[in-house]
Parts: structure tokens; sequence; C-alpha cells
């Protein structure tokens, strides 16, 4: 077993508010938010959906060595990892001769972009196989370890919405429990057409940009990207002179049991992995600093989530929901508020939530409406999922 605790040495980001972290918190800290109608997705609808959509093709996104062909999703979560890695002081040569595991989540990824292969096979043609051949290769995780040389432990994490949390939360074990010493960890999404058109239809998406918890929310928007950190053990980061971020003092999931997409309207499952995670992290409600919260701007679900985190933690606790900057990125979701986290425990300052200004007295509680300035020691990040799955991580800070 690792004694002295699992620390966060690395950072790194990619989504529609910037191509890497510094670029994204700019964005974050001067409310810039982008979301337009899809250019990879085309679709026959009479209404218009917004996205937040990374802009650069993959053609133009940074060439990174490797043997199999990436999907756009493999290559965000690269370009994620890439900016981790140097943030952390490492390079590919101490990757390919430490013990680093991979663990990365995802939801969709390139699974479902093979609509055109379908299409021709179910007319009786014999289309070519390069599609499949692209997705038996696209598990980002084993992806990743390929190019970059890791030989540690490699899973993919596929838990709907909370994914990118839970992989975070599994790399963590793997250090404590000393299956290695170095984990490369995030999510990491593509946007897709099927999801696109699945949330629609299940009257879920918002013809405007997303206003998360505002009484007039009127749904989620979709997005792309990936959210990567490299955890270390406190001993491997000490050896090595290491900058400490923070430590990833606690982590818990839970299920709801209750329905395929809704959450349970008492948030059962999402109190039970705060109340769990605040236990593993010895902290007390009152201790935590802020709360990144899973915001989607559905009514169901910041309903849920803001009784809940009134609940567990009071009403004076500040709580952002970064959704409204990058979207739904599904898979990349909690690793993108995991990064966020940590830099705003860095930065000690909050950004505001972007379009809220109607506070909604169902929830009883309000997301940041401007920049908040913190002196907070430990944060929350939640996560919720279809499937009922609720998942929480906690970070303290204040470790340089």
């Amino acid at each position: 077993m690792t004694t002295g605790g699992v620390v966060v040495t690395g950072l790194g980001a990619v989504c529609a508010a910037g191509e890497s972290l510094p670029r994204i918190m700019d964005s974050l800290y001067s409310g810039r938010r982008n979301p337009s109608l899809p250019t990879s997705i085309q679709a026959d609808l009479k209404s218009d959906y917004p996205v937040f959509e990374v802009r650069n093709p993959l053609d133009d996104l940074p060439a990174i060595p490797y043997k199999r062909e990436p999907t756009r999703t493999t290559h965000l979560a690269l370009i994620a990892a890439e900016e981790a890695i140097g943030s952390a002081g490492l390079d590919h040569r101490m990757l390919a001769t430490g013990r680093v595991g991979v663990c990365l989540g995802t939801t969709v990824g390139c699974t479902l972009n093979n609509e055109p292969f379908y299409r021709e096979l179910r007319a009786g043609g014999y289309p070519d196989l390069a599609p499949v051949r692209r997705y038996l290769d696209g598990n980002p995780a084993s992806f990743l370890a390929e190019a970059l040389g890791c030989t540690g432990p490699v899973a993919a994490a596929a838990n709907a919405c909370s994914s990118g949390t839970d992989a975070i939360g599994l790399a963590k074990a793997w250090i404590e429990t000393g299956q290695c010493d170095i984990a490369i960890a995030g999510g990491c999404d593509e946007l897709s057409r099927i999801p696109y058109l699945g949330f629609i239809h299940l009257m879920i998406s918002s013809h405007q940009p997303c206003l998360p918890f505002d009484k007039n929310r009127k749904g989620l928007n979709l997005g792309e990207g990936a959210g990567v950190v490299v955890l270390e053990s406190e001993a491997r980061s000490r050896d090595r002179s290491a900058d400490k971020l923070a430590s990833v003092a606690g982590y818990a999931s839970f299920a709801d049991a209750h329905h395929p997409t809704a959450p349970h309207p008492e948030g059962r499952g999402l109190k039970l992995a705060i109340r769990q995670a605040l236990q593993e992290a010895e902290l007390a409600p009152d201790e935590i600093g802020f709360v990144s919260a899973h915001g989607t701007a559905t009514a169901d679900n910041d309903l849920v989530e803001g009784r809940a985190v009134r609940e567990v933690l009071g009403g004076r606790v500040p709580v952002v929901a970064t959704k409204a900057y990058t979207g739904h990125t599904l898979g990349a979701a909690g690793a993108l508020q995991a990064v966020f986290t940590v830099q705003a425990l860095l930065d000690g300052r909050l950004p505001a939530t972007a379009g809220f200004s109607t506070a909604d007295p169902e929830i009883g509680m309000e997301p940041t409406r401007e920049i908040v300035e913190i002196d907070a020691r430990a944060a929350i990040s939640n996560s919720l999922a279809f499937g009922g799955n609720n998942s929480a991580l906690i970070f303290r800070g204040g470790l340089r």
C-alpha cells in the first residue's frame, strides 16, 4: 500500500473554450463562451440546437506519433495528455521507463460516427472496413498508453457522464494500492450525430446557450473535448521534486437505482457520494470551499443537484457550473471539471457561471454570478450520469 496520499502534478485540457488550459481559464474568467451550430454534424431539423465544438479540424491539431489511426476522440485526449505531462515536468522517456498507468473515461467516443458504413452495409453493399478497424482501435486508454509508451495498468471507464470522474477515482486507487507510481487519468469525447439527435429526442437539449441552475433553463448543449490529470504517489513526486498542485483527498460513487436517465428526486445517490468522499478525505462539510457542479441546465438535474448540495454542504458554499462554457462533454465532463477545480484552487478564484441571471426558488441555491475570490483549501467536483450513477471527487489545495 502507498502511504502519503495521491497528488496531482499535471493538468491538461482542450474544449470549445480553448485549446490549452491557460486559454480555457482565460475564457472562463472573461465570461466568454462560443456555442454555435455544429459544423461536424449534418441533421435536417426544424429547429437549431447549438453545441460547443472544438473549432480546429483534426488535421490542424498538433501531430503526435502513433501506430494506429487516431479518431477525433483519441486525438483530443492526446492533446490534453501532452499538456498535462509537460506541466508535470515529465517526458516520454520517463513515461516509458517508469510504472505509469493510463485510465480514461469516455461514453460514445468514436463508436457512433460510422453511420455511412452501416448504411452501405444495410443497402447490400461492401463498404471499406477502415471504419471497423478504427472503431476496434478506438479505446482511448490503450491508444494513449501506446502513443506515450506507458507500460502500467490500462483501463477505459465507460460509465456515461461520470466516466471522467470515475477514471480519476480508479487511477487514484491504482496508486494507493501500489499498482503504479504515476497515472495519466481523465476523460475524452467527440461530438457525434447519434447522441446529438438522441438528446434532442429526449427533449433535454436547448435551442439557446444553456443556463445552468437558472429558473429559465431549457436544457443542455452538447460539447466535446478532453481533460487529463497526472497523478502520483506522494513519495514519487517528492523523489523527483515535482510541483504538487493538489491532492486527491476523496472519491466515491453511488448509484440511485431509480431510473435509466432521470436522477433520484431526492438526490439519494449524490448525497451518499458526497458524504462518503468527505469521510474518506476526513473533512467536515463546512471545510469545502466550493463546488464544481455537474450543472447540465436540465430541469431535473439542476433541481436535484442543487438541493443535494444545499442539504449536505449548506447553503453558503460557492457553486460554479462550467458547462456554461464547455457544453456537456459527456465522458470528458467530469475530467474537465476536475482540471478546472484544481486550477481554481491554485488561482484562488472562481469564474462566473455564464448566462445565470434568475434564481430558481425550487432549488434554493445560486451559482456564481461573477468572479468570486476564494481562500479554499478543499473543493468538490460532482458528476451525475445516465444509469443513476453519482460520483464525487474532493481535491485539497495549498500544497505548494
